[in-house]
This record gives structure tokens, sequence and C-alpha cells, in this order.
């Protein structure tokens, strides 16, 4: 996790297709098979995104990805949903699945017979998760055995089996803490407490993640921490999520997508030229790991593993 060689910001912020490129593929072509992937999806409301959802995971499947986690709501609202995706996923396929788990609004003995089932079904990573506050509880406390933070969580499913866990972390810091050194505080509290990796909310200025890895080890801070990547399907959908979550959405990305709300072919070229980017220029300095938020399709995030070394043969060999 040492410190690496900083590329340009202007040239790989705005995009140069040329010797930086060409360094980064060079690079990374040579390290293919040291790179790792895991990808998100989410629970399927009904049986039309069940079936894209279904066709994602399949198409994936092939890049044997280290894991593939399910999220949860933030309340435990898609419980049942995210149960019954990750069952499926661990019966059909041969994909290692990790559901995501959160804390809001549950008690300790709910937390621990939840884990206990994942165990029971053979599940041994999750991502753990505090979850967001509910909106219209301004003064909300858990319940009397819950938990006030995920580093509370993470402890509490340690105690149930020896799961891995992965946890978040931010680059650009999470909405609600003090500070960048009370947010590095907060995610080496997480990492204490027995999770193995921190996976980031994702960005698009890797200088971001750079230099974040750079505090959290001087922070002391050495476990993996692996960059969250969003191949961007929608903008305005990307910005509706970047404001939730903090994450800031650079000028010249804006105008890479002006004016391409209805011309899907473009914005779909524009947002692999994007992605493919940004992991070349993490990839040169060092970074082997790569979460991809799917939004439960795979076109952009299977063309970006394949930009990486990523595919199919190698994954199988």
């Amino acid at each position: 996790m040492a410190p690496g060689r900083r590329y340009a910001h202007g040239a790989a912020g705005r995009g140069c297709l040329n010797s930086l490129t060409d360094f980064c593929f060079d690079t990374m072509m040579t390290t293919a098979n040291d790179v790792q992937v895991s990808f998100e999806f989410f629970p399927p409301a009904n049986e039309k995104m069940q079936a894209t959802l279904w066709r994602s995971v399949k198409h994936l499947e092939s890049l044997a990805p280290r894991f593939v986690s399910v999220t949860y709501g933030a309340d435990g609202s898609t419980r049942e949903r995210t149960h019954d995706a990750v069952e499926r996923i661990v019966r059909e396929t041969p994909l290692t699945a990790a559901p995501h788990l959160t804390c809001i609004g549950a008690g300790r003995g709910e937390i621990e017979a939840i884990a206990q089932e994942y165990w029971n079904m053979g599940i041994r990573d999750i991502v753990a998760l505090r979850g967001d506050l509910p909106k219209d509880q301004p003064d909300y406390r858990p319940p009397a055995d819950g938990f006030h933070y995920a580093s509370e969580l993470v402890a509490c499913l340690k105690g149930v089996a020896d799961f891995d866990i992965s946890v978040a972390a931010y680059p650009e810091v999470h909405p609600e803490a003090r500070n960048a050194d009370a947010d590095l505080d907060n995610l080496k509290r997480k990492l204490d407490a027995g999770a193995s990796r921190a996976i980031t909310q994702f960005f698009f200025d890797a200088d971001l993640f750079l230099e974040f890895r750079d505090r959290a080890a001087r922070a002391g801070i050495d476990s993996t921490l692996v960059p969250g990547i969003l191949p961007i399907t929608r903008f305005p959908q990307l910005e509706k999520f970047a404001g939730a979550c903090g994450a800031s959405v650079p000028d010249w990305l804006r105008e890479r997508f002006a004016g391409l709300d209805d011309d899907v072919e473009t914005r779909q070229m524009i947002a692999a030229s994007v992605a493919i980017e940004q992991v070349q220029a993490l990839r040169a300095e060092g970074v082997d790991e790569f979460h991809f938020y799917t939004l439960n399709r795979s076109e952009l995030t299977f063309a970006i593993c394949h930009a990486l070394g990523v595919r199919p043969g190698k994954a199988a060999a």
C-alpha cells in the first residue's frame, strides 16, 4: 500500500488517450493476472428486474470475481429480496456471495440470527455497513440492544462466526463525519474490529483515491483499500447518487456527457472510456483490486474488466 507515482492530473483527469494510456496499458498487461475484481448488485423488485439481474450475473460470472455483493436496505427494507438473491447465487452459480448487512433499526439478536442463517447457508463473506439514518427520524436512536456504529456491527459478526468482512470507506469524507481525520479514525475502528478490507465510495478523480490511500497509511491503516468504480449509465442518476453520498462530480465529466441524454450509444462509449481511463490510472499506481457498482447491468463492467486484462480465458486459467 506504499504511495506510488502520481499521473499527471490534467492528462488523466481530462482523458488524454495517448502516451499515458499506452503506458498504463503496458504496465497493466504485464500483471493482469494479479488483478482481482468484485461486483455489486441490488435485489430486484419485480420479474423484469430479476431477469436483468440474472443476465448480468451470468455474463459476469465468467470473469471469476473474488465475490459478488448484494445490497440491503438501510433499515432492512429489502431483507427478503436480498436473501433470495443471495440464496439463488449460492445455489445456481460457483460465485462467492457477499450479502450486505446494515444495523440501523436492528437489535443485536436480530443481527446475530441473520448472520447465523447466512453462515449456515455457506456464506463466509459479508459487507457490513451502518446504513443510512431514517430521514423521518432526525433524533433516531438505535434499539436498546442495537448498534450506533458499523464497528460494533463488525465486532458482533465476528462473534457469530469467522466471516471475511468488508466495510465502507470514503475518499472524500463521509457526509456525517466531523472532518477527514475523524473519518479515518472511524475506518480504523472498523478494521480493528475485524474487517479485512475497505471498499470505497465511488469517485472519478483518481488522485482522490491515491491521496486517501496515503492519508490512511499515515494513520496506521494497512488493510486493503479497494476503489469502488461506478460505470455511468445515466448522468442525472449519477448526480443524484453523488449528492446523496458527498462524492464530487468534476466539471470535465459533466462536459463529457453534455448533450447525450437521448444518445444511448454514444453515452455508453463515453462511459466506458471514462471508467477505463480511471482504472488504468489506478492500476499504474499499484492498485490491483477493484469493486464495480454494476447497477445490475453487465455490459460496461465487462468491457472495463476486459481492458484491465480480466477475461474469461484468463479467469479459467
